[in-house]
């Protein structure tokens, strides 16, 4: 487990909101020199604190494609099965998020796809071959009708 101090939990927050800020902005607005500032940033990138960085594109300009919700359940929970799950989730790019979770699935994934017949092959060839998968439910979203913001992410 990390341990952040405040100072490292506002650097992220800050980020968050704009992960192009200008170091030398980031500093002044934490309250410590530029070079201090930059010492901590990357200690959280190192630490693993702070994982990358990624552009978020506008529904105006993405591609019309299907986003599939899909619930994943494993055979068993055990730390072997999650953590070889999880591995193989990583590698495969048309997984854009993975949820660890409470309740009925243990796994909620997005996946996005050009149609629905290419969602066809990431569910046979790629969800269904996941280490350790034992049912698979996917829905289809209609329209994404609320976006977090970065700040709330």
């Amino acid at each position: 487990m990390l341990k952040l101090d405040a100072l490292d939990r506002k650097i992220i927050g800050l980020l968050r909101v704009n992960g192009r800020m200008p170091n030398n902005e980031l500093a002044a607005q934490v309250g410590l020199s530029a070079s201090a500032c930059l010492r901590r940033v990357k200690a959280l990138e190192e630490s693993g604190a702070i994982r990358g960085y990624a552009a978020i594109i506008s529904e105006a300009v993405a591609d019309d494609g299907v986003v599939a919700i899909v619930r994943i359940t494993l055979d068993k929970q055990t730390e072997d099965y999650l953590t070889r799950f999880e591995q193989a989730v990583r590698m495969h790019p048309e997984i854009a998020e993975c949820f660890l979770m409470t309740g009925d699935a243990d796994y909620i994934l997005r996946a996005t796809a050009s149609s629905t017949a290419a969602y066809e092959r990431i569910h046979t060839e790629i969800l269904s071959r996941l280490p350790g998968v034992a049912r698979i439910n996917s829905s289809f979203a209609i329209r994404s009708v609320l976006v977090a913001s970065l700040g709330e992410l």
